[in-house]
């Protein structure tokens, strides 16, 4: 047996799961499905490497005398939730039945939210320790690669997923390639949970995603290689004539002409036929307003604007064209587009009505997504925008699910929808906040309370406080 095997079993007995380790993790299962032939292109929306992931088996659990944000912007003071069958089964008040034979908490001065859901990650393809062996996120060899998949770089064995969970709270993660490139290939939905294989941690049904940059990025990158794009007009020609390329070849296929398999050009008829969502770094307003022109050119949709810290300019025209923005708190100025940022971005662009999201897009700040968000509600607040705790709560969970396509699944406490649920131990937009207990798929995967429930990466086994391999 491997030592990366051999680890993430013992990773798994320290959850006391190891009877489902394998279940998440199934080495063979990548490779025991047919993959697409040549005369028979592959379905936009198809996966030749489909999950295999399998909720972690959990117990019947209801948390009772606990203040609930249920993602949505609702509240509960005194409420009681029931977890059952990996889903939440009822959400409601003190009076609430809670059944016999039942694990039960306590939540007096606690809080519960859904899991949070970090809409832009490059865990796994980034993973720590931070060498340059690691560094798999960026295919910066072409100015466009849409044939790459993030998943394929992805490490499940990267500490930070662990860490993410355990002091962040965050449960569902898209992981992204790079911004060298202006179409920098598909990203993939996870779980946040232990597995041996990516396949194990794919999000169900997720749509797929497609990383595309804008800006200082891309023509930094390539114009110093004395190639194209070098300058901004530059980027959206590279673009649009990749476009009119993928156009062409999705129109072959609708007119039911044969065509020679091309992962690129799939890519891109997915996002053209609606499949696969774009997910667009960009920092300028004006730039934003240039995609949003080139999306309208070529018949697709951008999901979300990810960093966007001109956001606040242009907010209503996000706003009408029902495009998210995933924003930072308070990171500006490291290069000459992140120079015109303020504070009030979050709170300016939830006032208008725009999808708001936070992100991390860094492996510490992830884990403390929660206090970010309060930068934002604190900012709104000074300037006289008032926004309640739990409205605040829908920049965390829901509205990355929608970004993402699967707020029908998760991101919220709605009976019916995963149980991925965290307690955290005070008020979690404070700072002295940390998460108590986390379910994903109604199993208890942390408690700060037991030693036992602490996923560890086998990459840190045996590490003072990382786990015991005796």
């Amino acid at each position: 047996m491997t030592r990366g095997v051999r680890g993430s079993l013992l990773a798994a007995v320290s959850l006391a799961f190891a009877g489902c380790a394998a279940s998440n993790g199934t080495v063979e299962s990548a490779n025991d499905k047919p993959a697409a032939t040549a005369d028979k292109p592959a379905k936009f929306d198809k996966d030749p490497y489909p999950s295999t992931y399998k909720p972690y088996p959990g117990q019947a659990t209801a948390v009772r005398n606990v203040t609930i944000f249920d993602g949505e912007g609702g509240r509960i003071d005194n409420g009681t939730v029931l977890l059952t069958n990996g889903k939440l089964e009822a959400i409601g008040g003190a009076d609430l039945p809670i059944p016999a034979d039942i694990a039960v908490y306590d939540g007096t001065g606690k809080y519960l939210t859904p899991g949070i859901i970090d809409i832009h990650s490059h865990l796994g393809d980034y993973p720590s320790p931070s060498v340059p062996a690691h560094s798999d996120g960026n295919e910066a060899t072409s100015p466009t690669t849409p044939e790459v998949w993030a998943e394929h770089s992805v490490w499940p064995q990267d500490p930070g997923f662990g860490r993410a969970l355990t002091n962040g709270g965050v449960t569902t993660l898209q992981i992204l390639p790079g911004s060298a490139n202006l179409i920098g290939g598909r990203s993939v939905v996870l779980k946040n949970v232990p597995a041996r294989t990516v396949q194990g941690m794919k999000f169900p049904g997720a749509p797929y995603g497609l990383k595309m940059a804008c800006g200082e990025n891309p023509k930094r990158v390539y114009g110093a290689k004395g190639r194209m794009p070098s300058t901004r007009m530059g980027n959206m020609a590279v673009d649009r004539q990749t476009w009119a390329k993928a156009a062409a070849y999705k129109k072959k296929l609708d007119d039911g002409k044969t065509v020679d398999r091309d992962l690129a050009m799939e890519t891109l008829a997915g996002v053209l036929s609606g499949e696969i969502r774009v997910q667009n770094h960009c920092y300028r307003a004006d730039e934003m307003a240039q995609v949003i022109d080139m999306s309208h050119e070529f018949g697709y949709k951008v999901a979300a604007f990810h960093h966007a810290v001109e956001a606040y300019k242009i907010a209503d025209l996000l706003q009408r064209e029902g495009i998210c923005a995933a924003l930072w708190a308070d990171w500006w100025g490291f290069k000459m587009e992140a120079y015109d940022s303020v504070p009030e971005n979050i709170p300016l662009v939830y006032k208008a009505g725009t999808c708001t999201i936070v992100h991390s897009d860094d492996a510490n700040q992830i884990q403390r997504l929660n206090q970010e968000a309060a930068k934002g509600l604190a900012a709104g607040r000074r300037m006289g925008i008032e926004i309640s705790d739990e409205q605040a709560w829908t920049w965390l969970s829901y509205n990355p699910a929608k970004a993402l396509g699967i707020e029908a699944k998760t991101g919220s406490l709605k009976p019916g929808k995963m149980a991925d649920v965290v307690l955290w131990n005070g008020n979690p937009f404070s700072v002295y906040t940390r998460p108590e207990k986390v379910w994903v798929d109604g199993a208890l995967l942390y408690d700060a309370m037991d030693p036992k429930r602490r996923p560890v990466s086998d990459f840190e086994l045996g590490q003072p406080g990382e786990g015991d391999v005796k």
